[in-house]
């Protein structure tokens, strides 16, 4: 995510950093007050199960509590925020055990022929990308495909294609270089059009 600007409310949040930093039990309420909305919806995005959800926003604000004295207003509140919840999730994510439903990133891979041509060459899919989005059922199918994704590819696609971090911030926090981050997304985007293509091409449900 794009680091903060100024903003009309930049003095209000000034005022609420200040009073934090003071230890101010009332600026603390009201910094969980105006965040846990959103904190959980993206928890809610990267982990599957509730109370992983809700135990990623708790370790989160706690997280930004013991930190706050290192906050430097580089970024809004909101966006420093975010990232402490994101390492959280990706802890959460990292300490979880190997689900059943997971895919081989080799087996959803596309497969070519010697002489370059590919074997099972993609098919067009029968709703355009917008429509799709619109569409409860097939934003369930694709999370549930998202699931099935081997968890270093997983994880990328989450934070570059669904929290809309930059290349260079999914790189710092998963701690590898930004070519590991462009090849990782890569194949998770194919591979996830591979778990995708029975159910929304022209032939599928």
């Amino acid at each position: 995510m794009d680091e903060g600007t100024a903003t009309p409310n930049a003095a209000d949040e000034a005022d609420l950093v200040a009073r934090l930093k003071a230890g101010n039990e009332e600026a603390y309420e009201q910094f969980v007050r105006e965040n846990i909305g959103r904190m959980l919806a993206v928890a809610r995005r990267m982990l599957r199960k509730e109370a992983d959800a809700h135990d990623a926003v708790q370790d989160a604000f706690l997280s930004a509590y013991k930190a706050i004295d290192r906050f430097e207003g580089g970024s809004k509140l909101s966006t420093w925020l975010h990232r402490i919840l994101v390492n959280a999730a990706l802890m959460k994510i990292r300490s979880a055990k190997r689900r059943k439903n997971e895919v081989s990133i080799e087996d959803l891979l596309p497969r070519y022929r010697d002489d370059g041509h590919q074997i099972d060459p993609p098919t067009g899919w029968e709703h355009t990308a917008e429509a799709a989005a619109q569409n409860r059922e097939v934003r369930e199918l694709v999370r549930a495909s998202i699931d099935r994704l081997p968890e270093t590819h997983r994880t990328v696609l989450l934070l570059r294609d669904i929290e809309q971090l930059s290349t260079e911030e999914a790189a710092q926090q998963l701690e590898v270089s930004t070519n590991v981050i462009k090849t990782r997304l890569h194949r998770a985007r194919q591979a996830l059009k591979t778990l995708l293509d029975p159910h929304l091409s022209g032939h599928g449900a």
